[in-house]
């Protein structure tokens, strides 16, 4: 698989590979529930202002943003806004 080019992936380090050419903004929204999680990830996803199942929040795709994504990004879901 990491000889195949990046296009061809289907997983959120693709859509990251995107935002960072395009730094537009993201729309986060929190699919699965922070219970028994770590500490660690709970705190990502409150300072991505996810407090909530199913809540929406938009952010400018900086790095640090991304970043936060990508360690909770078995939570979440991310689209990436024009």
């Amino acid at each position: 698989m990491d000889n195949e080019p990046l296009s061809r992936r289907v997983n959120s380090g693709t859509v990251l590979a995107q935002m960072l050419t395009k730094m537009g903004q993201v729309k986060v929204t929190q699919v699965k529930s922070a219970i028994d999680r770590s500490k660690r990830q709970k705190d990502t996803l409150k300072a991505l202002g996810l407090r909530k199942m199913h809540q929406t929040v938009t952010h400018n795709a900086t790095p640090q943003i991304l970043g936060m994504i990508k360690k909770v990004n078995h939570l979440i879901e991310v689209e990436h806004l024009a």
